[in-house]
């Protein structure tokens, strides 16, 4: 019997197939290596390594699945020390230690400090599952089966989640029809002439419209991956009293926009609401570890015990890693005040750069870290982040035409970090445009301490 296999092994081969074992093997479903054509290997902050030690400045975050950066020093430390003795790492829905200290932590840190009083429901892993056990309960406390959703949403990639995400290339991939649900217009999609929602109001008093009672309506307050359009806070209080109004429940898909993105911990908080139901996923577990909670009213809590369950609800690390977060970032709103802040640097440098680019219809959207460069012509938002990722900085591309180069830059990047990435945004937004010169050579790869 040969002995284990090492990294050191495989080196060799690795170096001369490179990516040969992903293009032979992997779906051709994977999407954002064919964006970055290059091989990861370790992570730190803001910054991403590939193999050959080249340094990549990382303003995606794991889709925002990031906000405190790669591997950050308070939440690993903990976490190691938790698998170092042997701690529950799979419970299901089991008691455990690390679930009561999450639990603990979210109701002290989070619930507490807003007034708000949800019970907490573990649903799966990932943002999708939130979403699901979000409608299965609004439809089921409710006897209602619509729910109202809004252009250029996006929910997840599972069955219901599609139903209610609008863009066309995603709900085709469904392969059956999507039903029970109403696509309305997102704040300004019909350039403001939609005052007060009378247009949903028209809907639901009209018993000729075609539109049944919905059972909830389901929002982002700004639509990540729809193309950074932000819902502005007077929108979002006129929708959460029409629901009031008409006993419709509200539900906010917190998934790319919580845990402090927007800068408050929840990015409805701003506008002054209060959902019904929220789903959370993403940065919950601050480490990149798949967790996902959707939040209820007490009295929406209607389910039969094992109604609505999963294999992997909350896995130990996942809970300690969370935990560790809160105490990190939450116990103050020094955070939430250093977000905005950023957030505004990163506006001001954006205005500039669609300024330079005005007459090529360049412009800025987004809130707190969550900022986008909207671009009318069709394929220059990819040339963009594809003339970035050649000088060291990782970025995407949003919207229903990849039309938005979308910013998610980790929440704990630096002012100085920002300022590298926007100077080469910058440069890269010129390139794209053939207004300058070809990039400089890279810059000396660099190697996290530790690593081979």
């Amino acid at each position: 019997m040969t002995g284990p296999t090492t990294r050191a092994h495989f080196g060799e081969r690795n170096a001369q197939n490179t990516m040969e074992i992903f293009e032979r093997l992997e779906s051709n479903v994977r999407s954002y290596c064919r964006s970055w054509p290059v091989v990861f290997d370790t992570a730190r902050g803001s910054r991403l390594y590939a193999e050959t030690g080249q340094p990549y400045l990382d303003f995606f975050a794991g889709a925002g699945t990031l906000n405190y950066g790669h591997n950050h020093p308070a939440l690993k430390a903990d976490l190691l020390e938790y698998l170092a003795r042997d701690s529950i790492v799979h419970g299901l829905d089991q008691y455990t230690t690390a679930k009561r200290t999450f639990l603990e932590h979210f109701d002290q840190l989070v619930l507490r400090p807003r007034g708000l009083d949800y019970k907490l429901q573990f649903p799966g892993p990932a943002g999708n599952n939130a979403v699901e056990a979000a409608l299965k309960l609004a439809r089921k406390f409710t006897g209602r089966e619509t729910v109202v959703s809004f252009t250029n949403g996006f929910h997840g990639m599972t069955l219901g989640a599609l139903a209610v995400t609008g863009n066309s290339m995603k709900r085709g991939g469904a392969g059956v029809p999507l039903g029970h649900a109403a696509t309305m217009p997102f704040d300004n999609y019909l350039d403001g002439q939609t005052p007060d929602f009378l247009w949903l109001r028209a809907l639901l008093d009209d018993s000729g419209s075609g539109l049944d009672k919905p059972a909830a309506v389901i929002v982002e307050t700004v639509q990540g991956e729809g193309g950074v359009n932000t819902a502005s806070p007077t929108w979002l209080r006129g929708l959460a009293g029409l629901c009031e109004e008409y006993g419709i429940l509200l539900i906010v898909d917190d998934i790319q926009m919580g845990c402090g993105r927007t800068g408050p911990f929840f990015s409805f908080e701003e506008a002054g609401i209060t959902p019904d139901i929220v789903t959370l996923s993403k940065s919950l577990s601050g480490y990149g570890l798949p967790f996902a909670l959707t939040l209820l009213r007490p009295e929406l809590d209607v389910w039969e015990p094992g109604e609505h369950n999963g294999t992997f609800r909350g896995p130990g690390p996942a809970f300690v890693t969370a935990a560790a977060a809160l105490r990190a970032f939450w116990a103050d709103d020094t955070l939430e005040r250093q977000t905005l802040a950023k957030g505004e640097r990163v506006r001001r440098r954006l205005d500039e750069i669609a300024a330079r680019h005005a007459d090529a219809g360049v412009a800025e959207r987004g809130r707190g870290l969550a900022r986008g460069l909207v671009f009318d012509e069709p394929g220059m938002a990819a040339k963009v982040c594809r003339a970035a990722f050649d000088r060291g900085l990782l970025m995407e591309t949003s919207g229903p035409e990849d039309e938005v180069a979308k910013l998610l830059p980790p929440l704990t990047t630096t002012e100085a970090e920002l300022d590298e990435g926007l100077d080469i945004l910058a440069a890269a937004v010129d390139a794209a445009r053939g207004l300058d010169a070809p990039p400089a050579a890279p810059a000396e790869p660099g190697r996290l301490a530790g690593t081979r």
